[in-house]
């Protein structure tokens, strides 16, 4: 039986509108990748796996490729479909996508791999995809050398509990995978430019463990945040602010 995170089933689900919010989009560097690396082109189907709200179908689309969502959360699917009427989203989980077997040329988990990270997914990742096709993963990832950013990971580590997580790293156990060629990594530099409740308190309060607090706790959190945004003078009192990220980009072919 497949199962979806509690963190992720009931943040998402809570607060699916800030993450549409206050999620940043992919660098144009991504466009590249999906090209060069992923292969993607017109006349190629491309899987976004646990799409959530849709946030990387934009830079999916400038491929030229077909796409196909999946995702488990009912809000979240919601929320794609706003923007994305064009695109086709199911319901569905990594473990379980509904789609037959090598039906797509890539399969695509944007700021989502972590949650689904074993053998059991990897394996219908396989199933789905194409002989030569290829798997990505994105992740947009705080850049902590800017002490203000470190500074809000201060404030929601404590929160964390047992929410997978990709600083952690454990994502990486699921590789080598069997019938996937090496891993092969890139990054890109990318600023997230908005309204500081935006770009950083409803960014930071759409993340799966803050929004799955309970309303006095998640209220305590966002509280903390904006007095780091009062307090920080490259933060206060501005209409526009640059929240810094790396992009970690990470392609493997599936083989055999």
């Amino acid at each position: 039986m497949t199962t979806v995170h509690h963190a992720a089933s009931e943040g998402f689900a809570a607060h699916a509108d800030a993450y549409a919010r206050g999620r940043p989009e992919y660098p144009p560097q991504a466009v590249d990748w999906l090209r060069e690396t992923l292969r993607l082109a017109p006349g190629k189907t491309a899987v976004d796996l646990g799409s959530g709200t849709g946030k990387f179908l934009n830079t999916l689309r400038q491929t030229g490729a077909d796409m196909v969502a999946v995702e488990p959360v009912a809000a979240m699917r919601e929320q794609l479909l706003q923007k994305n009427s064009d695109v086709q989203a199911l319901e569905g989980t990594a473990e379980a996508i509904p789609l037959p077997d090598a039906s797509v040329d890539a399969v695509v988990c944007a700021q989502a791999f972590h949650w689904f990270a074993n053998p059991r997914a990897m394996s219908e990742i396989r199933r789905v995809l194409k002989k030569g096709g290829a798997l990505g993963l994105i992740w947009n990832v705080r850049d902590e050398s800017v002490p203000w950013v470190r500074a809000i990971t201060a404030i929601i580590t404590p929160h964390e509990g047992d929410a997978p997580r990709y600083h952690t790293g454990k994502w990486r156990e699921a590789f080598p995978a069997e019938g996937f060629g090496p891993l092969a990594q890139t990054r890109f530099p990318w600023r997230h430019r908005g309204p500081p409740d935006n770009v950083i308190v409803d960014r930071t309060c759409s993340s799966s463990f803050i929004a799955a607090l309970p309303p006095a706790e998640h209220r305590s959190v966002a509280e903390a945040l904006r007095a780091l945004i009062a307090g920080t003078p490259a933060l206060a009192g501005r209409a526009e602010v640059e929240y810094p990220y790396v992009t970690e980009a990470f392609a493997a072919s599936k083989i055999g």
